[in-house]
């Protein structure tokens, strides 16, 4: 569901800014940010209908989005959204992203900023001026990753502690699940779910099963249960 925060400040430009994010102390963490720089309207959407709402009432928003959480099932999903309103500015707002996805927008679309929710105060409100102002901007370790990668990623075998709890990710366990099956602590799962997006270079749980499906890890009919 979505609702209109009822913050109507004093911006000047009047901008609307739509924070698609499924985290409650991110998206009141990022509210915050907006108020103190006098935002006019400040919209949440925690799924992809909501924000389709909100875009086609306020189609010029800035549209502060964590695509490794939200119901995106690949990122030319996304991007149909970007290229369909087109006067939106889009802030990728994750914790981590893969080099190779990070590549694909930037190049798709001069209208999408990359941040990691590890960036400074500092950066998150430069980055966010320049969307208004619609002015990409690319954090600074982002930048970073882009200039010293190799343009070839070396291919890295998963472990078979990763292949198992990949398995489980696309049987449609949470990571508190997983954890409790395996007897670990839900930290260990997470750090495994991390290093394995980060070697298939996949971004969220949808892009995970396509690739545990098409690996043969998980049965069809099994996935359908």
């Amino acid at each position: 569901m979505w609702n209109l925060n009822c913050c109507f400040l004093s911006n000047l430009l009047g901008m609307s800014v739509i924070l698609a994010d499924n985290q409650d102390i991110t998206r009141a963490g990022l509210q915050l940010v907006m108020q103190q720089m006098a935002e006019d309207v400040i919209l949440t959407a925690t799924d992809k209908n909501a924000l389709l709402m909100s875009l086609k009432e306020r189609p010029e928003s800035v549209v502060v989005i964590d695509y490794t959480l939200f119901d995106f099932n690949d990122v030319d999903e996304m991007l149909i959204f970007v290229d369909r309103f087109g006067a939106s500015q889009w802030i990728l707002f994750s914790e981590d992203l893969s080099l190779d996805f990070i590549r694909m927008v930037i190049a798709a679309s001069p209208r999408v900023s990359v941040l990691l929710k590890e960036s400074s105060l500092s950066e998150i409100r430069e980055c966010i001026k320049k969307a208004i102002r619609s002015q990409r901007f690319i954090c600074q370790r982002i930048t970073e990753m882009i200039l010293t990668a190799p343009q070839v990623e070396e291919k890295t075998i998963l472990t078979r502690t990763e292949t198992e709890v990949l398995k489980d990710i696309a049987l449609g366990m949470t990571t508190k699940e997983i954890a409790e099956k395996r007897f670990s602590s839900f930290h260990t799962v997470n750090t495994h779910r991390k290093n394995i997006f980060r070697k298939l270079g996949v971004n969220n749980i949808h892009e995970a099963t396509r690739y545990a499906l098409r690996a043969g890890l998980v049965d069809s009919a099994e996935y359908y249960i």
